[in-house]
């Protein structure tokens, strides 16, 4: 069971700004029922307040329809909701339309209190709403413009003088206005916070696949130069033997040497390939996890620490995703990069350990599909690697369902300083 407020937490950033856009045109709504119809108990009797507190309530519902179902419409979820948006302008037309019936028979002296507040107000909501369906600025401006004439044509059963209505008008088109590009503007930033999203999404793929390739290229210049000479070699050997030469002995010891080399060679590249920027592995894994469906978070700062320091703890976030991605059933990785005492702390937390036992984790939940090996698999791997450059790394449970892996390496005394010049 997730604790408490659990659900705000696995969103992501864009999601968390979309779900407060959402409940900010939901709070119009609430705006809009307070406002306009709430309020009219304090400046009319209890039955007509009660009968435009219903009317207004009834709009506002339909404004916070039609503004979620917008919303899902810009971001490609749902189809345009047309007929809801005319919905909106039939509801906010026959509201109206009540107010002005209820001005023109309702008992003198609420004829303000009607017409002023219900009857203006409604329409600037509505304006400001149905922008929110509409694409185009054009179409926009005749979405306010129609609402703002239509504002002062339904004036003339209340015989109100000229200049009032349009004046009227003018409000409604002036505060519609305002909604409308209040909303847009959060529509916009809604959508900037997506593009920012998948723009560090895909930087951090072609970080990863820049990578692939550097190690694809530096791969195929040792091992294209060194198999064509083993080639050329071998087939001289071949030659020399069939004469019966004694140089093809000497020939196939060049071809043992120049092989021996190579596995020298490809050790060397594959050790370059794997002491990549603890930058680059952290951009890699969260790649990777999202691509899983899993919600990755990475905070902390990476620049200027020594490449030994990063090749070590680029190993604990390599070897900590291919397990998570191979055990449990993570939702959400959390990875953490901060300086303390002189010393990078390292922690990776995944929320996909079964809560069976209180008993330690193994590799396999944690650490790696081979905890034995040397190789760099496993717990063991990695503790070998961290003792390398002094580091120290913890792994176990950190709450229900929650397994948190820790490494910390100490700084040398000039890297810490420029890391913590870095930091602050």
């Amino acid at each position: 069971m997730r604790r408490p407020g659990g659900w705000w937490r696995t969103k992501s950033t864009p999601e968390k700004v979309e779900t407060y856009t959402r409940w900010s045109f939901h709070f119009f709504g609430v705006i809009e029922v307070f406002a306009l119809g709430v309020s009219a108990y304090g400046r009319t009797g209890a039955g007509l307040a009660t009968l435009l507190c219903l009317l207004v309530t009834v709009h506002a519902a339909v404004c916070m329809l039609v503004s979620s179902r917008a919303l899902d419409w810009t971001r490609g979820r749902r189809p345009q909701p047309v007929r809801l948006m005319w919905t909106l302008v039939v509801v906010s037309a026959v509201v109206s339309i009540t107010a002005v019936g209820i001005a023109e028979r309702g008992p003198a002296g609420e004829v303000e209190t009607a017409a002023g507040s219900v009857y203006g107000g409604v329409l600037c909501f509505g304006a400001g709403i149905i922008t929110l369906g509409v694409s185009g600025r054009r179409r926009m401006v005749a979405v306010v413009g129609g609402f703002a004439v239509g504002a002062g044509l339904l004036t003339f059963p209340l015989e109100m003088p000229v200049l009032a209505s349009v004046v009227l008008a003018g409000l409604v088109m002036v505060t519609g206005g305002f909604l409308a590009v209040t909303s847009i503007f959060s529509l916009w930033l809604l959508n900037a916070v997506y593009a920012l999203d998948d723009a560090k999404e895909t930087r951090a793929r072609l970080a990863v696949a820049e990578e692939r390739l550097r190690f694809g290229r530096d791969l195929h210049d040792v091992m294209g130069r060194n198999l064509a000479v083993i080639a050329l070699k071998s087939e001289l050997a071949v030659q020399l033997s069939r004469r019966g030469r004694p140089e093809a002995v000497e020939q196939m010891i060049e071809v043992q040497r120049i092989a021996q080399e190579s596995q020298r060679e490809v050790r060397d590249v594959v050790r370059g390939y794997r002491e990549a920027a603890l930058e680059v592995e952290l951009a890699g894994a969260r790649g990777v996890l999202t691509a899983a469906g899993i919600t990755a978070k990475v905070t902390g700062e990476t620049a200027g620490l020594p490449a030994e320091v990063q090749s070590a703890l680029g190993w604990v976030v390599r070897e900590a995703t291919t397990n998570v991605l191979r055990h449990g059933d993570a939702k959400e990785v959390a990875v953490t990069v901060r300086m303390s005492g002189g010393r990078v702390v390292l922690t990776v937390e995944n929320d996909g350990v079964a809560e069976t036992t209180g008993d330690v984790p193994s590799a396999d939940t944690g650490g790696s599909p081979h905890p034995g090996g040397s190789g760099g698999s496993g717990l063991a791997g990695l503790r070998e690697r961290l003792s390398a450059v002094d580091g120290t790394l913890e792994a176990g449970p950190a709450g229900r369902g929650i397994f948190r892996l820790t490494a910390a390496v100490p700084l040398p005394d000039a890297a810490a300083g420029a890391a913590l010049g870095v930091a602050s």
